[in-house]
């Protein structure tokens, strides 16, 4: 018995390893968080507004079992349709451990619609993933992979990421996100760039982190998302700056509700 024990002990390790790995301990947000942005799009050197943002998060329930559900939404205005139509809709589910469960995106960029879903398992100390993409042309794409590390998408990964603790942090710290989506999987990395105060298009200032989300398709890293979270347990999202295929566009924070935390991050109103 003690024998057989013995050799079960690095099959066990393994398995908590990869739960270890794959878990983490929700500090930052709570059922019912709603955030709102407006959308600005840089058109030919100025910024015009573009449209509006939401972030709502809730608790709900995944194959049976209790998860937090995060949806971001991503709606442009007539004028903006004009030069180019966005219609983004992210949604992810993931365990009270901040595992992710399931991810859908459905992008609507310019004439180009694409749908990416990414469904997670996990069984004997590795990751099962099923990955769905839907092309512009019609056709479906589905993979299977079996991984013996974690995996994130984009939704999944920030909603972890708001829970860092980022004492100690000094400028170009790095932390390793592999992201999958509808048909690959990219090596990505969030890099701390310092404290700035932002303000919101809610007229309050806030004292915030910047981070940087950057993504490497094969010729290096390459900045996708500046992400200015408060500088206190909350992490909400003030400002993002995004670098797209066919520009840049900028979201400021118009609105939170049912935020977990104080905001002492707050500097002027």
């Amino acid at each position: 018995m003690k024998k057989a024990m013995l050799l079960l002990l690095p099959a066990l390790f393994v398995v908590q390893q990869l739960w270890a790995q794959c878990a983490f301990h929700n500090e930052a947000f709570r059922s019912g968080e709603y955030l709102t942005y407006n959308l600005y799009y840089n058109w030919q050197f100025i910024w015009v507004k573009a449209g509006t943002a939401s972030m709502h998060t809730v608790l709900s329930n995944y194959k049976g079992k209790a998860a937090y559900r995060s949806s971001l939404i991503t709606r442009g205005n007539n004028k903006v349709d004009k030069m180019f139509v966005l219609r983004d809709t992210l949604l992810c589910y993931g365990s009270l451990d901040l595992e992710p469960l399931y991810f859908r995106k459905g992008a609507r960029e310019g004439k180009r619609y694409t749908v990416d879903e990414v469904s997670y398992s996990y069984k004997d100390g590795k990751v099962i993933l099923h990955q769905h993409r839907l092309q512009n042309n019609g056709n479906h794409l589905n993979f299977t992979k079996t991984l013996n590390y974690c995996v994130f998408d984009m939704l999944n990964m920030f909603m972890r990421a708001r829970s860092f603790n980022p004492t100690g942090w000094k400028k170009g710290h790095d932390i390793d996100f592999p992201i999958a989506d509808g048909n690959s999987i990219h090596p990505a990395k969030i890099r701390y760039e310092g404290k700035t105060n932002v303000k919101g298009d809610d007229g309050v200032k806030y004292r915030c982190l910047r981070l940087s989300y950057l993504e490497d398709e094969g010729k290096g890293f390459k900045r996708i998302v500046d992400f200015y979270v408060t500088d206190d347990a909350n992490h909400v999202p003030v400002r993002l700056d995004m670098f797209l295929r066919f520009g840049s566009a900028k979201a400021f924070l118009t609105s939170m509700k049912g935020v977990r935390h104080p905001l002492k991050s707050v500097v002027s109103k």
